[in-house]
């Protein structure tokens, strides 16, 4: 199944960059499945395909997307979400929530990009449009070093390279710069305050403080991280 073909059949227009990702071959990651990681992944590494190395992002293929959109428009889903919003997935969490455009409040131009949420009736803002979403993303994978999985300084800095290398084409000529100045940055070490004086220990090449500033800055949406219900339930 091709993109024409699934607005097509839905009755809307994805936005003219997730198009453009999809001929440039920035949406190519195969068919997820037990040897995905071991057979797939490896190919994709030194040419990242779209936030290939982002936290928690699994970018749908195109037919994976499709297969999701008629999951999201089915009237006995469980999430029950109300017709009156049209969510467009083209990534998923591990948990299994979707990062979608939200076609409904598209506004002069711009179709933002939300996470909807699968265990709870809500969806979040995060960004006004596609282009500024992946440099949020962005901004968010150098300020968070994978320590989890055990990723070294060193592959941690080649996979932010490799990234820039295939995504700054789709960047603002400032939004590229700022990211090529962090990623000479040496690499340290910060806390993210949390409630209750509580405090979480992040490695990377800027601090929360810092991300949220630069976000400010260069991608102010008064929307982000705001929510609203989505279902019809209850």
């Amino acid at each position: 199944m091709t993109l024409a073909e699934i607005e097509q059949q839905h009755g809307f227009t994805y936005p003219a960059l997730y198009r453009q990702l999809d001929r440039d071959g920035m949406l190519a990651v195969g068919e997820y499945g037990p040897d995905w990681y071991k057979l797939v992944y490896p190919t994709l590494t030194e040419r990242p395909t779209l936030l290939l190395h982002a936290d928690d992002f699994e970018l749908l293929s195109v037919k994976a997307a499709a297969a999701a959109m008629e999951e999201l428009a089915d009237p006995d889903d469980y999430r029950q979400i109300d017709p009156a919003f049209r969510f467009i997935p083209f990534a998923q969490t591990g948990a299994g929530d979707h990062y979608c455009f939200f076609a409904s409040g598209q506004h002069d131009g711009d179709m933002p990009v939300v996470l909807l949420w699968h265990d709870q009736d809500e969806a979040q803002y995060l960004a006004k449009n596609l282009q500024e979403f992946l440099f949020h993303m962005l901004l968010n994978s150098m300020a968070d070093q994978d320590t989890y999985n055990d990723v070294s300084d060193g592959e941690f800095k080649e996979q932010l390279a490799n990234t820039l290398g295939t995504h700054a084409r789709y960047l603002t000529a400032r939004q590229a710069e700022v990211l090529q100045a962090l990623l000479a940055r040496d690499i340290i070490d910060y806390d993210v305050l949390l409630p209750k004086g509580r405090k979480e220990a992040h490695r990377g090449l800027l601090t929360d403080i810092e991300l949220a500033g630069l976000r400010a800055e260069l991608i102010p949406y008064e929307k982000f991280d705001s929510c609203f219900a989505y279902s019809t339930a209850g």
